[in-house]
C-alpha cells in the first residue's frame, strides 16, 4: 500500500510524527519514505511493505498527514502507475523539468575528446537555447583496447565549460560506484557550475550492485538505458532497483534492441514502446536514435535514418532525446560515423519541435474524442 501525504508536509511536523508512529507500529509492516520534488511542491510518499492486505484503506487515509492511500501491485511498486493518474510523473533538477509531458534534448559528444570540441558543442547549444547535453567521460567498450574515456581527468574542464555556456544538466554514463564520488567532488570543488544526470548504459542495466549504489544517492537523477538483450519488463525492474534504494528520479531510455533482425540499422529501433512505458510507469521516456540506427545513411527523401527515428520517438510522446553530435566526426574517438554534424543542429532542433507539437495536437484530438464519448 502507498500513503501519499499532503503536499509540502514537513517531516518535523506533529501530523507527520503521529502518522509515522501509527504506521511504524503496524504488525508485519515496514515503512519506506520517498520524497518527490516537483516544479512547484514537494511530495512525500510512504510505501507500506509486508503484510498489507489486511490494512484498512480508510483508516490509513484518516491519519493526519495522509492525503490518500493507494493499493499497489507487485510490479514497479514505486515507479508504476497503479491505475492512479493523479500521482506526479517526473521531477525537477537544477532548474530543468523532466516529466511525461515536456521534452528536453541532450545533444552532445558520445565521448569527450579534446576541450576544443567540447567548447564548440556547448557554444552551439547555448546559441540555440539548449540547457542540456551529453558528454561521455567514462566509456565502457566491448574491445578492451578501445578508448575507454578520459575519466575524471576531463571533468573539471567539461563542467567549467558547461557553466560558461549555461548548460544545466549533463548526461554522463558511469560504470562504477566510485565515479559518483569523482563527479560529486569535482562539482563541489568548482562551485557546482552545472548538474549531472548519471547514465546507466545498456551493458549495466542488470549490474544490480551498481544500480543499488546509484539508487542510494539522491543528489543526481538517473538515465537508465534499456538492456539490449532483455525484455522490457526486466529493464523496467532494473529501474525499480534504483527507486527501491531511494532515488525515484529516473528517466527510462529506449536505445534499440540487439538483434540481427534490425539490419541495416545497428539495433532494432524500439520506439513504439514509448507510450507503453508511459502507461506502465510514471517515468519520463527518452529515445536514443544514434545508438539505435548507428549510421548516417539516408533515404531518398534526403532525411537521415537517425532523424527519421528521432521523429518516430518524439511523435509517439518521448520526453527526452539523447543524440550524438560532433564538430569533426572523422576525429571522434567513439562512434564518429553515427554523429550528426554541427551545421545540422538547427534543422534537427526545428524538426524535433515540430514533432513534439504534432504529438500535442494528436493528444488533443483523442482528448476531444474521449470527452464526447463521456457525454
Amino acid at each position: 500500500m502507498l500513503a501519499i501525504l499532503h503536499p509540502n508536509t514537513a517531516l518535523d511536523s506533529e501530523a507527520y510524527r503521529q502518522t509515522m508512529h501509527y504506521l511504524e507500529n503496524l504488525p508485519g509492516v515496514s515503512v519506506r519514505v520517498h520524497e518527490v520534488q516537483g516544479a512547484s511542491q514537494r511530495l512525500t510518499e510512504l510505501y507500506l511493505l509486508g503484510d498489507t492486505k489486511s490494512l484498512d484503506k480508510d483508516e490509513i487515509e484518516a491519519l493526519p498527514a495522509v492525503e490518500r492511500a493507494i493499493r499497489i501491485s507487485d510490479d514497479y511498486r514505486i515507479l508504476g502507475r497503479h491505475r492512479d493518474d493523479r500521482r506526479q510523473s517526473g521531477f525537477s533538477y537544477n532548474g530543468v523539468d523532466f516529466n511525461q509531458s515536456n521534452l528536453n534534448v541532450f545533444a552532445g559528444l558520445c565521448a569527450v575528446d579534446v576541450p576544443e570540441h567540447v567548447e564548440i558543442m556547448m557554444q552551439a547549444l547555448e546559441q540555440h537555447g539548449q540547457q542540456c547535453t551529453r558528454m561521455g567521460a567514462y566509456k565502457p567498450r566491448t574491445n578492451p583496447y578501445s578508448f575507454q574515456g578520459h575519466g575524471k581527468g576531463c571533468l573539471p574542464w567539461v563542467f567549467e565549460k558547461a557553466g560558461k555556456h549555461g548548460i544545466k544538466v549533463i548526461a554522463m554514463e558511469i560504470t562504477h560506484e566510485s565515479h559518483i564520488e569523482e563527479i560529486d567532488t569535482c562539482l563541489e570543488q568548482l562551485g557546482r557550475p552545472t548538474g549531472v544526470m548519471l547514465q546507466v548504459g545498456t551493458r549495466n542495466t542488470q549490474n544490480f550492485e551498481l544500480l543499488k549504489a546509484i539508487g542510494r544517492q539522491s543528489t543526481y537523477p538517473v538515465l537508465l538505458k534499456r538492456g539490449f538483450g532483455i525484455t522490457l519488463n526486466e529493464s523496467l525492474n532494473a529501474a525499480e532497483y534504483l527507486a527501491s534504494e531511494g532515488n525515484a528520479n529516473v528517466i527510462f531510455c529506449l536505445r534499440g534492441m540487439k538483434t540481427e533482425a534490425g539490419q541495416p540499422h545497428r539495433n532494432m529501433v524500439d520506439f513504439a514502446h514509448v507510450p507503453a512505458v508511459k502507461r506502465l510507469t510514471r517515468m519520463p521516456v527518452c529515445v536514443d536514435p544514434s545508438h539505435s540506427v548507428g549510421s548516417r545513411e539516408h533515404s531518398p527523401d534526403g532525411i537521415l535514418d537517425v532523424i527519421h527515428a528521432t521523429a518516430q520517438g518524439v511523435i509517439a510522446g518521448a520526453n527526452m532525446v539523447l543524440v550524438d553530435f560532433h564538430p569533426k566526426p572523422e576525429k571522434a574517438l567513439v562512434d564518429g560515423p553515427q554523429a550528426l554534424l554541427m551545421d545540422e543542429l538547427p534543422a534537427y532542433l526545428e524538426d524535433i519541435q515540430l514533432c513534439h507539437e504534432t504529438w500535442q495536437k494528436r493528444q488533443a484530438i483523442y482528448q476531444r474524442l474521449k470527452g464526447k464519448t463521456a457525454e
